[in-house]
Formats: structure tokens, C-alpha cells, sequence
């Protein structure tokens, strides 16, 4: 085509992307979207890289982004997220309205049981971890607070599911291919609805490695005023510490401290 220069022909073709969105805005959002669990720190070529730009640009959006509070730079090199970003994830967390209640419960669940206690939400077709309550003793888990987890695996996921209409989880979990952690994970989705139909019979759900070899989860809903099913509190803990005589016990502290969080959080919307 004629009046293209060299640079045009040797930028990737996702340069024309960046033509119809090329504000400051969508570039700084676009630099944020970079991060991930497995990119924690991004460098400006990174960036350059991405957004189709020369180094000189990519550095001037990464330093408003450092003036702003939203990056910093890392000693070890490199640019990562800032105190900003933190902030702004607590107040997300805040403007749901369930933190705040579900908080005090949690731990007291983690004192009662001695394991860590999770507070999930549904999102699409994701869980979202939204509170996490250590417990006294180490627990390696895959859970903190804002990741997602999938909605195949794990007692959390089925309490999310289990009480919503049987065609919208099955859309659900039709939507993508089901991953497969462990061993015990089941990617089948027939036989997902079956267990979606059981747990609402018995009011909760239990998993065993399911998405860690060494974790069983323990869950039931929370609900609102209106008594739909909004978050999923859980125990996760090593197998071994809560055996089969144990799990009744394990299974009533959560399902009461499920009631304390649904009847709290009816009242503030009373």
C-alpha cells in the first residue's frame, strides 16, 4: 500500500488494534491487564512490546502509572503493581456489602475448626475468592484472596452452582472444556447436575481432593433476604485432620456459621 513507512511494515499487525483504542486510558488499562499469576512484574520493553510502541512511550505510560500510585518499581527490576491497586481491591471487596459480615465469622470458624476459612462469590464462569481467614497452622492451598477458581472442582464451586436453575448450570458448565486437576476431578457434566441435585438435598457440599491431591473442602451457601444463594463459605484443610468421624462436627460449624452470615447480612437489607 502506498505511503506506508518502514516502521509501519515491521510493527506487529496488533498495532491496528491499538489505532481504535489508543487513549492514555486504554493504554494504562491495558498495561494493568499485563499482570497475572505468573507475570508479577512487567518491563518496559514488555510494554512496548504489547501496546506496539516505541520504548520512549512505553516508559512515559509506565511512569504515570508510578505516579499515580497504580505501579511501582521493583528493586529486582522491572515495573509492579502498587499500593494503589491494593487499595482499590479492598474497596471492591467493601462495596459488595458480604466482607465486612462475613469477616467476624470466618474467624471464629477458624479458631472453632482450626483450618483456613474461604468466602467465594460466583462471577461468570469463574469463583472468586473474596475473604480468606488463615489457619494457625500452615496450609498450603492454591486460594488467596482475589483469585479464581474453577467451577468444576472444590466444594465451594458446587454450593455456588447447586442452587441455581439445573439449565443455567448445566449452560454453565457446558460453556468451555472442564479442566482436570487431580484425579478426582470430575469433568463430566451429567455427572456434575447429579451432585449439584444431592448438595441441595443435604444443604452442603464436601470434596476431597479434588482440586488439590491433599485438601478437603467443606461448604454451604450464604444467602439474602430473599433467600437466593449470593456466596459459598468454606473450610479447607488438609485431609488427614478432619477423618470421617470428624467430618459431621466439621460440616455443623460451617453450615451455622453460614446461618449467622445469611441472617446478618438479611438484616442490613431489611
Amino acid at each position: 500500500m502506498a505511503g506506508r513507512n518502514v516502521g509501519a511494515e515491521t510493527t506487529p499487525a496488533r498495532t491496528s488494534q491499538y489505532r481504535e483504542r489508543n487513549s492514555t486510558a486504554d493504554r494504562a488499562l491495558d498495561i494493568l491487564g499485563l499482570f497475572n499469576e505468573t507475570r508479577l512484574t512487567v518491563s518496559g520493553a514488555e510494554v512496548a512490546d504489547v501496546l506496539g510502541v516505541a520504548r520512549s512511550t512505553a516508559y512515559r505510560y509506565l511512569q504515570s502509572l508510578v505516579a499515580g500510585g497504580f505501579l511501582e518499581e521493583d528493586p529486582r527490576g522491572g515495573f509492579r503493581l502498587g499500593l494503589r491497586v491494593f487499595e482499590l481491591a479492598r474497596l471492591a471487596r467493601r462495596a459488595y456489602g458480604l466482607s465486612d459480615i462475613a469477616l467476624p465469622v470466618m474467624t471464629e470458624l477458624s479458631e472453632q475448626t482450626g483450618e483456613t476459612v474461604l468466602f467465594t462469590r460466583r462471577v461468570g464462569s469463574s469463583v472468586v475468592c473474596l475473604e480468606r481467614q488463615e489457619a494457625t497452622h500452615a496450609v498450603r492451598l492454591s486460594y488467596e484472596r482475589g483469585s479464581t477458581l474453577p467451577l468444576n472442582a472444590g466444594a465451594s464451586a458446587m454450593v455456588l452452582l447447586a442452587w441455581l436453575p439445573q439449565t443455567e448450570a448445566r449452560a454453565i458448565l457446558e460453556r468451555g472444556e472442564l479442566e482436570r486437576f487431580t484425579a478426582r476431578t470430575v469433568t463430566d457434566v451429567d455427572v456434575l447436575l447429579e451432585r449439584l441435585s444431592a448438595i441441595r438435598t443435604a444443604g452442603y457440599a464436601v470434596s476431597r481432593g479434588e482440586l488439590d491431591e491433599d485438601v478437603l473442602g467443606i461448604a454451604a451457601p450464604v444467602r439474602n433476604g430473599s433467600g437466593t444463594v449470593v456466596a459459598a463459605l468454606s473450610i479447607a484443610a488438609v485431609s488427614r485432620r478432619i477423618p470421617d468421624d470428624r467430618l459431621p462436627a466439621a460440616v455443623d460449624a460451617v453450615t451455622a456459621a453460614t446461618s449467622r452470615i445469611s441472617d446478618q447480612l438479611a438484616l442490613t437489607e431489611g
